[in-house]
């Protein structure tokens, strides 16, 4: 049966359909906001897994009909997902994944196809929204549903769902998830807003998202299916017990050790403690008391590391809840290198290394969105050495595609226009050690690599992860700076990056089934102050962005020319901007509005290629000096080639101070001799000298006679009254006596006067006397 349902959400119609698409899948929707829509399916398996973890996998597929377009490359179809498909199953993954049962183990498989987009309406919000719903008419137990949300920030305003002209003037970009009664996951990126406005977003977002959540409760009234049979584990409070007795006091005393791999070790032992003791014991079924004593034996490590935090304030490596572990920082650890920088929190460690490209080096985007490139890149890499373990090599994860993409998110704000520095950004963290935030690591690091290599970075950020434990009875404990085990055996992972003046970066995970605002007001204000003394010592490391780039760096030099003189530089068949290329070793690329980019890793050379780029487009003026080659000698002086297709003249008295016998004693042909433009006649004639170079004076200017302004249209000149004096010569008056004619020629006869030439009017005649039509 075909059920579809709408809502208006933020000025625009929501739509849920079920019962026409994908009907083989165990629940399939298909959302449309705008014009975007994406297909959202799941599937589950007949049998549990024998897993020790919950199998939910979520895939988002983007398909390039979705934007009219046709994927890049020789192959033409689409392959592995693109970053951002990536980021957006990650984004869909997080808020659903905690409501299912605890000990559920069927393998459970979400797939959600973006099929339209219209670039206004982002799909990856529906994909929360449709795989939500799509579980939730399903027969698997679910907690849901969840809704979701976007935030923009404009003009001192929240904006729900933004459109994407509103997210150009966003200083918010904020994704809330939630169900009905909690917020389950935020992401987004700020440029420096407080805290307070920030949490203000995070409740504006809540409060948006009720209408999706209504929406799917009414689709579940209509075909929700019953859920399938699933008993949670029963607890064997005999085998609890038992388990307590054992290790019960070795393990409290191996929790609480500073040292990630001594504790370790410990727990483990802890365990073969347990599996020894209990092979003595008569049991019917080992199996089974194997896997019980494995999940009880998590379960008691659990409560002991959660109760010391919630009773004692006491956390597994001895610190108090708002203290961050030591923190050190050191740049310029690599030498060839254009930036590096190493921080360490703690046993987290990582290495980041700034490289510096050309425009000709940006990332080139493949996938729905509108942007195709980026010139700030960031990536993050986890070896399996910085936890202490062996594991197959692979390419990136999605947790580290996740991870570089936060940190870039939360550094993008503070960096560079390109008009101010016009190179291509990318920044590689290698994480070399672990024990938990590696993330925020990587912002400290990144941020102290930029400033290594002399990006101009608006301010420094730095970044903290937050913990959260809470109990049934409503009490619960903020952790600063969490370490690994307390974000696996805690309730909450919430990351902060930002600046000294606001947030720049978050992301929250939430590992209960919500938690308050008064929590989250909480962990916002704990998060600044862990945040500050961060910054006070990475600020210690390095106080300012360093005044000059990495002797290996490339040099950009920009260039603005008139984009009518574009030709002037690219030449006939780019025959010009070849021969500087070749000429100074030296890149050029040539924008349409006049942007001349010249690259070099030798400075002299993107000096010298800027120099001819200006000569070719530049106008010769009075004063100016300009190194140019000799091209023509004759006796009176040498013409110079002041820039290609302009010479001037140097003449012979004005070669050098003295008097010159011969042109060629100072300046043949070839040689490369600097010169002062001293005149410029009104045809355009350029008078040169070498002199004023080497003496420091102008020559005198030259006198020169005003331009005729004759015509047979002209004004006559008046040339003053004559003067009194005796006449030039004597002549009668003239008068009617003058004699006659000697003949008479009669009347002059019309014909064309000679030269072919008619001074009344130009006629269908050239000067030439030719037709017009064959001039």
């Amino acid at each position: 049966m075909e059920t579809k349902l709408s809502t208006e959400l933020a000025g625009r119609t929501l739509t849920l359909e079920a019962g026409k698409l994908a009907g083989q899948a165990h629940g399939a929707v298909l959302v449309r906001y705008g014009d975007s829509v994406v297909l959202a399916t799941v599937v589950r398996s007949q049998k549990p897994s024998t897993l020790d973890f919950f199998p939910l996998t979520v895939q988002y597929e983007e398909r390039m009909y979705a934007a009219g377009k046709i994927p890049g490359g020789f192959i033409r179809r689409e392959g592995r997902p693109s970053e951002n498909a990536t980021l957006s199953a990650r984004l869909t993954d997080r808020p659903i994944r905690p409501l299912f049962p605890k000990g559920y183990k069927y393998d459970i498989q979400v797939i959600v196809t973006v099929m339209s987009t219209d670039h206004q309406n982002e799909p990856d919000l529906l994909s929360i929204i449709g795989a939500s719903a799509a579980i939730s008419i399903s027969d698997i137990p679910f907690a849901g549903p969840v809704g979701s949300a976007r935030v923009g920030y404009v003009d001192g305003e929240y904006v729900l769902n933004p459109d994407a002209d509103q997210r150009v003037n966003s200083l918010l970009d904020l994704t809330v998830a939630g169900s009905a009664d909690a917020v389950l996951m935020v992401e987004g990126s700020a440029k420096e807003l407080p805290e307070d406005v920030v949490l203000g977003a995070v409740e504006f977002g809540h409060k948006g998202l009720q209408p999706t959540v209504q929406l799917q409760r009414q689709l579940i009234d209509a075909i929700g299916k019953p859920k399938h049979e699933f008993e949670v584990p029963a607890v064997n409070e005999e085998l609890r017990a038992r388990v307590r007795e054992i290790v019960g006091g070795s393990l409290t005393a191996a929790v609480n050790s500073p040292d990630k791999i001594m504790r370790q070790n410990a727990i483990a032992a802890a365990r073969e403690q347990l599996i020894n003791a209990m092979a003595t014991d008569d049991v019917s079924d080992p199996t089974l008391v194997s896997d019980e004593l494995g999940r009880e034996f998590e379960a008691l490590l659990k409560q002991e590391v959660r109760n010391a935090i919630l009773t004692e304030g006491r956390r597994p490596d001895g610190r108090k809840p708002n203290e961050v572990r030591e923190v050190s920082a050191e740049v310029g650890l690599l030498p060839r290198t254009h930036g590096s920088a190493v921080f360490t929190r703690g046993q987290t460690q990582v290495i980041s290394v700034t490289t510096l490209g050309t425009k000709r080096e940006e990332q080139m985007l493949d996938d729905l969105g509108i942007e195709e490139a980026k010139r700030f890149m960031h990536h993050y890499n986890f070896p399996p050495y910085s936890t202490g373990e062996s594991k197959m090599l692979r390419g990136p994860s999605r947790r580290d595609i996740g991870h570089g993409a936060l940190v870039e998110r939360s550094v993008l704000p503070v960096m560079p226009e390109e008009e101010e520095f016009p190179y291509t950004v990318r920044v590689v963290s290698e994480v070399v050690s672990s024990n938990g935030s590696s993330s925020m690591g990587s912002v400290c690091g990144t941020t102290l690599s930029l400033m290594d290599a002399g990006v101009p970075i608006k301010a420094p950020v730095s970044g903290v992860a937050m913990g959260l434990i809470t109990a049934p009875d409503g009490s619960y404990q903020i952790l600063t700076d969490i370490q690994g085990m307390e974000d696996a055996l805690g309730d909450m992972d919430f990351k902060v990056a930002g600046t000294e003046k606001g947030i720049t970066g978050l992301q929250m995970d939430i590992k209960v089934t919500g938690i308050s605002f008064e929590i989250m007001r909480h962990a916002f204000e704990q998060a600044r102050e862990g945040r500050a003394y961060i910054m006070s010592k990475m600020v210690e490391a390095l106080p300012d962005v360093r005044n000059a780039l990495s002797g290996y760096a490339p040099r950009i030099i920009t260039v603005k020319i008139n984009p009518e003189k574009i030709g002037a530089v690219i030449g006939p068949g780019g025959k010009v901007i070849r021969g500087i290329t070749e000429a100074t070793g030296a890149k050029i690329d040539i924008e349409d509005d006049g942007t001349v980019l010249i690259y070099s890793a030798d400075a002299a050379s993107a000096e010298d290629a800027r120099r001819r780029v200006e000569g070719l487009t530049k106008d010769v003026e009075v004063g100016q000096t300009y190194t140019g080659k000799v091209v023509r000698v004759m006796p009176y002086g040498a013409f110079v080639e002041l820039v290609p297709g302009k010479d001037g003249l140097v003449h012979i008295s004005e070669l050098a101070e003295g008097r010159v016998e011969r042109v060629e004693d100072v300046a043949d042909m070839g040689d490369e001799i600097t010169v002062m433009v001293t005149d410029i006649d009104r045809n355009g004639k350029v008078s040169l000298s070498r002199r004023a170079i080497l003496t420091g004076e102008m020559p005198a200017p030259k006198t020169s006679r005003p331009p005729f302004a004759g015509g047979p249209n002209a004004p006559s000149r008046d040339r003053g009254d004559r003067p009194e004096g005796p006449a030039r010569f004597d002549r009668p008056p003239r008068g009617n006596d003058r004699p006659p004619q000697q003949f008479d020629r009669g009347p002059r006869e019309e014909r064309p006067r000679s030269g072919g030439f008619q001074r009344s009017g130009r006629g269908d005649m050239n000067e030439r006397g030719l037709p017009r039509s064959e001039d």
